[in-house]
């Protein structure tokens, strides 16, 4: 079996920096990247494939992955967004709308889940993975102390019941699988840059910075069968 490890939703910023840290130990015909986008250049080499994000062409990649042999060692689920468009965050009850919910619920919640669905016959057949998959520190339902925010905290918030609702499902069908939900912290990407003007340098993260801390944080979490909430700084979240 192939030893690989697979980044979805490779257009954005911190999942390229995911790929430049694989490509310091992984040959790159053993990186499988999905992504709506072409192929950047610079990511020749590495496996890409084009994906609309539908049921269908899940399935079908997961199959390919599945005839592959594939032995996913990490798999990155970086899907995430907070504006898009005329949606913005919404600060008042008043600025919601369905549209909008159901967009942002789309991409944050519902496509993550999805791939856990299709991609469960491939991560049977590996060895060892861990999986991690893009959360965030506002869709705790402990930390919510300023309101606002209403689709993302929700979307965020949902999808962490959903992953330890597979995490459950996971240590029965395929206990080798160890499932983290990631907080990258605030970083200098389109998702968080009109909303990062007030945060301090200090606080206020590179892609580079997030992938190197989240692979040291991946040396130390036990394959437990337990899905992790943790930091950019390996801090666990409450729920």
């Amino acid at each position: 079996m192939k030893t690989s490890a697979l980044v979805i939703g490779g257009n954005g910023q911190i999942a390229q920096a995911i790929i430049d840290k694989l490509l310091t130990y992984i040959t790159a015909e053993n990186i499988v990247v999905i992504s709506r986008g072409r192929q950047p250049d610079e990511f020749a080499g590495v496996i890409w494939h084009q994906s609309d994000y539908d049921e269908a062409s899940m399935n079908k990649l997961a199959m390919q992955f599945y005839d592959e042999q594939r032995n996913f060692e990490k798999v990155f689920i970086c899907h995430g967004v907070l504006h898009d468009g005329d949606i913005k965050p919404e600060k008042r009850l008043e600025e919601l709308s369905a549209d909008s919910i159901s967009h942002i619920f789309n991409i944050n919640t519902i496509t993550p889940v999805l791939w856990l669905k299709h991609l469960l016959p491939v991560l049977k057949q590996s060895a060892n993975c861990q999986l991690i998959i893009f959360s965030a520190r506002v869709g705790s339902i402990k930390d919510n102390h300023m309101g606002g925010w209403y689709s993302y905290r929700a979307s965020k918030a949902a999808l962490n019941m959903l992953l330890k609702t597979t995490a459950i499902e996971y240590a029965r069908r395929a206990k080798q699988v160890k499932l983290i939900a990631f907080h990258p912290g605030t970083t200098d990407t389109p998702l968080s840059r009109p909303y990062s003007a007030n945060v301090s340098e200090d606080k206020l993260f590179s892609p580079g910075f997030v992938a190197d801390r989240l692979f040291e944080i991946l040396k130390n979490l036990p394959a437990d069968g337990e899905l992790s909430f943790v930091d950019w700084e390996g801090k666990s979240i409450e729920w």
